[in-house]
């Protein structure tokens, strides 16, 4: 199986090292420093599920790859549109661009550059970051990867992936009955932890330490919920409560990616986040106030790093 990983940061790299050291076709595409060492050094994964160094072709120019049976789509959700322009090079007639990235726009995005036949839906739940050029790091999170047609079906592609992911150590492969509950049952989460840490600029255990924020926290996943719902999205009843629970039992110092790029001066996905929740509720008559708060609070600080 030949795979393009269109973004070579945290999940990206890890998937990339893991396929590889499966035995499979494996092309990074990357830039800057990070790129120089992956040409120069190889691909370093420190992972808790076990270290590997690969060395596989690394670029910043998709035409130096052609044609592949996936890619797997991982930049950050500000960068969608032009990454996705640059998806051409890398297409068969039957290649799968799977997106692994934060938010539900994603892959509407993708579709208008490349068309919904290529497009496949994908929801990353690991905690890895690029540590330094070349070096991924994977901390903690189950390294678990679900995925799947936007349309339900179980294609030849789909499950030949599904296959390649599923006998690659360190990866829990989900194949998805439906790959839109899934991108929204993340997206509840991440809104509410996201949000939270960000707009406090504290861990998640001072915020559960707080009646008021701890209830603002719950009611950043209803909303989301609710808006999904309007949307069509069967959510299962009991996610609120089940995100509630996962939330008391992360580490008391635990963040957000949001949080990071806000306090490190980084573009921010706020946009693909909180922004994509308030576009999505006034299409469809639905009340977001604590996710309203939550994007005026930090819109500001998204148009000072860009």
């Amino acid at each position: 199986m030949k795979t393009a990983v269109f973004g070579a940061g945290g999940v990206g790299g890890y998937l990339g090292a893991r396929l590889a050291d499966a035995g499979h076709e494996v092309h990074l595409i990357a830039r800057g420093e990070h790129l120089e060492a992956l040409q120069s050094e190889g691909l370093q994964l420190e992972s808790i599920e076990g270290d590997t160094t690969v060395d596989v072709p690394a670029t910043d120019d998709p035409a130096d790859i052609g044609p592949c049976d996936n890619v797997l789509f991982c930049v950050k959700s500000y960068d969608t549109r032009d990454a996705a322009a640059d998806l051409e090079p890398l297409l068969d007639e039957d290649t799968a661009v799977v997106s692994l990235q934060n938010g539900v726009d994603n892959e509407r995005w993708i579709a208008e550059e490349i068309g919904d036949e290529h497009v496949v839906g994908g929801v990353a739940y690991i905690f890895s970051t690029i540590g330094s050029p070349g070096v991924v790091e994977h901390t903690g999170g189950p390294a678990r990867f679900v995925y799947g047609e936007l349309d339900g079906a179980r294609t030849d592609r789909i499950e030949t992936l599904d296959d390649a992911l599923s006998a690659s150590e360190g990866v829990d492969a989900v194949l998805a009955d439906d790959i839109r509950v899934e991108l929204w049952r993340k997206f509840a989460f991440i809104c509410a932890q996201a949000g939270m840490t960000a707009a406090t600029r504290l861990p998640i255990g001072e915020i559960r330490n707080v009646d008021a924020s701890w209830s603002m926290y719950r009611r950043l996943i209803e909303e989301v919920c609710a808006v999904a719902r309007a949307e069509g999205v069967d959510l299962p009843e009991g996610i609120v409560d089940e995100w509630l629970e996962f939330a008391r039992d992360l580490d008391p110092e635990m963040y957000s990616s949001l949080q990071y790029d806000l306090t490190h001066g980084k573009p921010m996905e706020l946009e693909a986040l909180h922004g994509s929740v308030v576009r999505h509720a006034e299409e469809r008559g639905v009340d977001v106030p604590m996710n309203e708060a939550v994007y005026a609070m930090l819109r500001p600080w998204a148009e000072r790093t860009g």
